[in-house]
C-alpha cells in the first residue's frame, strides 16, 4: 500500500468518525422558532424577515431605554399574531390570498407600526 493511498484512507475514516460529532454540535436549534420567527424558503429570517426585524428593532430599543420590556413584548405579542393570522389565510387558501385579504393585512400591519412609532415619540422629541 502507497503512502498517498495509506493518508487518503486515514483522512476519510477521521471525517467519518468526526461528521456525527460535528452533527450534534451544529444541529439547529428550535430557540428561534420560539422567539417568533420563522424559516421559509430563504432559511432563517432572523434578519430580513419584516416581523422578525420588527422583533429584532423593539429589542435595541428596550436595550436603549426608549421602550418598557413590557411595551415591546405587548407589540411582539400583537406581530406573531398578526404573522399566525397571515400564515393561516395563505394555508386555507392553497397559498393565494386575495386582494381584498392582502390589503388588509397590509393596513393592519401598518396600523402596528404607527403604535410603535408612537410609543417611540415622546422620548424622540426629548433628545
Amino acid at each position: 500500500m502507497s503512502l498517498k493511498s495509506m493518508l487518503r484512507g486515514t483522512a476519510v475514516a477521521t471525517l467519518l468518525l468526526a461528521v456525527p460529532v460535528l452533527a450534534q454540535t451544529a444541529a439547529p436549534t428550535d430557540s428561534a422558532n420560539q422567539a417568533g420567527q420563522c424559516e421559509g424558503r430563504r432559511g432563517r429570517h432572523g434578519g430580513g424577515h419584516k416581523f422578525g426585524r420588527m422583533e429584532q428593532r423593539l429589542d435595541k430599543r428596550v436595550a436603549e431605554g426608549r421602550l418598557t420590556q413590557a411595551q415591546a413584548d405587548s407589540f411582539k405579542a400583537e406581530a406573531r399574531q398578526l404573522h399566525e393570522e397571515m400564515k393561516a389565510a395563505r394555508a386555507s387558501a392553497n397559498g393565494q390570498v386575495d386582494e381584498a385579504r392582502r390589503a388588509q393585512f397590509k393596513e393592519r400591519r401598518k396600523a402596528l407600526k404607527e403604535k410603535i412609532k408612537a410609543a417611540l415619540a415622546p422620548t424622540q422629541q426629548g433628545a
